[in-house]
């Protein structure tokens, strides 16, 4: 095992499978510990979790229409209007501005949960979803290695994960063509997932491309080449809205493309996944999805939630107050573990000081019970050892619904820790959906 874990760790470290960690006092660019010993998902289980997150992004993708139209669920009282419209994702630029095939989230990455009640959608990622590249990265790394046991379990294969991303994009070009022009349009280098835009931008044959290659010319969007202007049909986009024109949105972006909105909304673009799409996954509106599925589906949710408190509610907010030692706080737009409040390791000084920014504004946080996650046996310190895990499951929505037979699965690392993001040190290791 220790020889395995070396070579797999190795192969990360050649390929410079990096992941860069924001702290208070630096910026460090590490490479992404991968542990080599696969977690193991029944088939069974997993034709549960596939359809389960595709009920669950069909649901997301009608309440997306909604809002930005009619808005049916909130005239028929089964969401808040303020908790749609007071969210600082919900996008005034959005109102009425079609998709194509009605599809606003293109992709999601979906976290999940195992817990003695089985497994929980903790949250979806439905702005820029990363942790892809990882999910294939550990597969070839832990393939190439121990390829005789592979074989041996009949396990799901993940590499095709390129192809069924491809074919999404090319379905939600607004001019259906078989090779449609497809650009990734990424902020730099300096971006915590560049390795991963780099990555995918190779898997599906695209053009990798920063604000400045493009131009809007017309109403139309054009990337620089070597022989001239060349029209762009879909961006794959892995910056944020506030980022995406400089027109509409922060004006001291450098980062985007001037006129980018004015030719997505004239249907001469496509932007995957559409801007907007963070209020879909806003903490507070993640509280209604079952709702959701229940309002545009007529069908019982088939993954749960994890029981969530929203500050916002009086009630709500007390009980969250009077137990922050048993709670995991987060605001309601956080990603990535930052701005979180784990009460039980938290010392009694940092539960005041973060009670006293709930009390300031209590509609911008939400609070979970600490679960007790699901360990997955770890390769550490030449022993096993168990650690907690997650799941991010990537689903796709063009005409039809896909997803490959495998998932990104975070490590926490450190002994005791349930923190399992790669922004707070985590690691990832290979998942195995294997046969019946």
């Amino acid at each position: 095992m220790a020889n395995i874990q070396e070579r797999v760790t190795r192969s990360f470290t050649d390929q410079g499978i990096s992941f860069t960690l924001y702290g208070e006092d630096e910026t460090t660019e590490r490479i992404i510990p991968i542990d080599a010993i696969p977690r193991i998902v029944p088939e069974s289980d997993w034709q549960v979790l596939e359809a389960g997150l595709q009920q669950r992004l069909s649901a997301l993708n009608l309440f997306l229409k909604d809002v930005y139209h009619d808005a049916r669920i909130i005239r028929d009282g089964v969401i808040p209007v303020d908790i749609v419209k007071g969210c600082s994702q919900y996008r005034l630029e959005m109102q009425g501005v079609l998709t194509p095939n009605d599809v606003y989230v293109g992709i999601c990455g979906s976290d999940i949960v195992r817990t003695h009640d089985g497994y929980r959608v903790l949250e979806d990622n439905l702005r820029v979803p990363s942790g892809v590249s990882y999910m294939i990265a550990n597969r070839r790394a832990v393939k190439s290695n121990i390829s005789r046991t592979f074989r041996r379990a009949n396990v799901m294969e993940v590499e095709h994960y390129g192809r069924y991303l491809f074919e999404t994009l090319r379905e939600l070009a607004w001019t259906q063509s078989s090779e449609p022009s497809i650009a990734l349009l990424t902020p730099g280098v300096y971006n915590s997932a560049f390795y991963e835009h780099v990555f995918l931008a190779n898997e599906i044959g695209a053009e990798l491309v920063e604000g400045q290659d493009l131009i809007v010319t017309n109403g139309h969007v054009y990337m620089r080449t070597t022989f001239g202007l060349k029209k762009v049909d879909v961006i794959y986009r892995r910056i944020d809205d506030d980022f995406i024109d400089p027109l509409v949105f922060r004006k001291d972006s450098t980062l985007g493309v001037p006129g980018l909105m004015h030719a997505y909304k004239l249907g001469n673009v496509a932007l995957v996944n559409a801007p907007g799409t963070g209020v879909a996954d806003d903490k507070s509106v993640y509280v209604y999805v079952p709702d959701m599925i229940r309002y545009y589906l007529s069908e019982e949710p088939i993954l749960a939630n994890v029981e969530t408190y929203l500050c916002r509610r009086p009630d709500d907010l007390e009980f969250v107050l009077d137990n922050l030692d048993k709670l995991v706080v987060k605001t309601v737009g956080g990603s990535g573990g930052y701005g979180m409040l784990m009460g039980p390791q938290a010392t009694p000084e940092e539960r005041n000081r973060y009670a006293a920014n709930v009390r300031a504004d209590p509609t911008n946080y939400i609070a979970q019970p600490q679960l007790q996650l699901s360990r997955s046996p770890c390769w550490l310190d030449n022993k096993v050892q168990p650690r907690c895990v997650d799941l991010r499951p990537f689903i796709l929505q063009g005409l039809q619904s896909r997803m490959v037979g495998g998932a990104f699965c975070r490590v926490a690392l450190p002994e005791g820790s349930y923190v399992v993001n790669s922004s707070q040190g985590g690691g990832g290791k290979d998942v195995w959906v294997v046969r019946n």
